[in-house]
């Protein structure tokens, strides 16, 4: 299977786009104005302790409180060796009001919610993960040989000071299998770290130093702490790009392209410092179309964006995201089949087993996700169809859970959600419809402007461009994008010029490249 990761950057946005076999797999947009906070460590405040839902509010500094649940919380009271050590205790036994205390975001705000925190720390490298508050070394089960998993266990109790403590070994979370000590080691300082795929057949003194590294880079933090007020960052994650770079440790990328030189300095300067392996994967795209219509990733953007899907026998899907879960319906549509009813139904039912894996990555879908397949009367038909999903979702890297089909014909999964939907990155419920539908942002809409402008500046030679567009894209364009303007017509070496006009909806918009002074006076 070929894959290629391609980075799209301009000086307000930048978009990540995986692609699979030539077909778009998964799209991540992070904007300047509104950067991901998944990662990023904070010194915040109990603001609110809710005993009723056993959690509490924490300021950190956000436009809304995030919320902090009791089992997310280090119980440092307990040890391994305690019965009760995987039950979280009474959440106004572990917080009260005004308390300072360092947390973690592990989910974004979404929608109304804040973010959702923990005071598990936990900050990745190239080969291990650092858990400063868990006293514990995991090995990753994608390392299959017990020889390797051996050796990198023993590499990791020697250099914390855990190997001449009573281990104990059960199985963790994330696909790893833990080994902790029955009772901490005052020398480990509580530090554990899980050792990641990539460290299969590395040398001891590069696993020591990334571990040497975390720990310095956590005695950094900590002093910060302790210098810096509450609600305040502490530290702060990698942008974009060089997260996307260390989240592909390991894994079979063929190509890695960037449509801007001075990013693609920085992410190859990045890569030879901690991840060798990808340099000669990463190539600066430079042709004259712009990287992302060059393989059409705009127009599936957009298609991804719509409530209706269609698939290839003629049947489509209907997408609908509410506050409450995600609804995907599965019909027929176009397709009659061409022997019998249960066949046809089933054939249809297959496709889009295939087609929602997809949708799910592409749109980023989370939470409760209600199927709705086409009855179908054949036990095994309903069967093939699960494991037709399961396979398809295998390639996802977000974890999701799949029921059985229910005598209605539904499956309910999950899928775990830790930003924002396509829809809600990109869109805004429309002030028209009250809600019942959405439109693009004045922001997208300026940045699909500026990308018009550069295409339309590669192939022609003009004076000067007119855009026509709303009174909110034009204010936008006016004061908040000013900048970004100005750098784009240093860019092109071309005037830009802009003309409300009031009949326009926010999305609609039009660019007039002008050649002379003539035509200019005659728009």
């Amino acid at each position: 299977m070929s894959e290629e990761v391609l980075i799209n950057v301009t000086p307000r946005e930048t978009r990540v786009a995986m692609v699979e076999n030539g077909v778009l797999q998964e799209v991540v947009i992070e904007r300047t104005s509104n950067r991901g906070l998944v990662g990023n460590i904070y010194k915040g405040r109990v603001c609110r302790v809710l005993p009723g839902m056993q959690a509490a509010f924490v300021e950190i500094g956000l436009e809304r409180a995030a919320f902090l649940h009791a089992s997310d919380i280090v119980n440092t009271h307990l040890h391994h060796g305690d019965e009760q050590a995987n039950q979280p205790e009474s959440i106004e036994k572990l917080l009260h009001g005004g308390q300072a205390l360092l947390v973690q975001v592990i989910k974004e705000p979404l929608g109304t919610k804040g973010a959702r925190l923990t005071t598990k720390i936990s900050i990745p490298s190239r080969y291990v993960v650092f858990l400063p508050t868990q006293n514990m070394i995991g090995i990753s089960t994608r390392i299959e040989s017990a020889e390797e998993r051996q050796r990198l266990k023993d590499i990791a109790l020697q250099h914390t000071g855990m190997a001449e403590h009573p281990l104990i070994e059960t199985p963790g979370n994330d696909e790893t299998l833990v080994t902790q000590p029955v009772s901490p080691p005052a020398q480990c300082n509580n530090y554990g770290f899980i050792i990641r795929t990539a460290a299969e057949g590395a040398k001891e003194n590069l696993l020591c130093a990334d571990m040497d590294f975390l720990c310095q880079l956590w005695k950094d933090i900590k002093e910060k702490e302790a210098k810096a007020k509450p609600c305040s960052l502490i530290y702060k994650d990698l942008p974009l790009v060089l997260r996307t770079v260390r989240y592909l440790i390991g894994s079979k990328v063929d190509k890695i392209k960037i449509d801007s030189r001075d990013t693609f300095r920085e992410v190859v300067n990045f890569a030879k410092k901690f991840i060798p392996d990808l340099v000669p994967l990463m190539e600066h795209y430079s042709g004259e179309l712009p990287l992302f219509d060059f393989y059409a990733i705009d127009d599936e953007i957009t298609k991804a964006l719509e409530r209706k899907v269609p698939l290839k026998s003629g049947g489509y899907l209907v997408i609908d995201q509410t506050e409450a879960m995600t609804t995907i319906d599965v019909n027929t549509g176009a397709y009659v089949g061409s022997r019998n009813l249960e066949e046809t139904l089933f054939k249809t039912n297959l496709e889009a087993a295939q087609a929602i894996a997809r949708q799910l990555r592409l749109r980023n879908l989370g939470g409760i996700i209600i199927l709705d397949f086409i009855d179908m009367e054949e036990p095994e038909h309903k069967r093939q169809i699960l494991r037709t999903l399961e396979k398809s979702l295998e390639q996802d890297h977000t974890k999701s859970y799949i029921s059985e089909i229910s005598s209605l014909g539904l499956v309910q999964m999950t899928r775990k959600r830790t930003r924002e939907s396509l829809e809600h990155v990109l869109c805004e419920t429309c002030r028209t419809c009250g809600g019942r539908g959405s439109i693009k942002t004045a922001e997208t809409v300026c940045y699909e402007i500026f990308r018009e402008i550069l295409r339309f500046a590669r192939q022609f030679e003009t004076q000067r461009f007119l855009v026509l567009a709303s009174q909110e894209v034009v204010d936008m364009m006016l004061d908040e994008e000013s900048h970004s303007v100005l750098e784009l017509e240093d860019s092109i070496d071309c005037s830009i010029r802009f003309q409300v006009e009031t009949s326009y909806s926010q999305e609609q918009y039009d660019i007039i490249p002008v050649f002379s002074d003539q035509q200019e006076s005659k728009l």
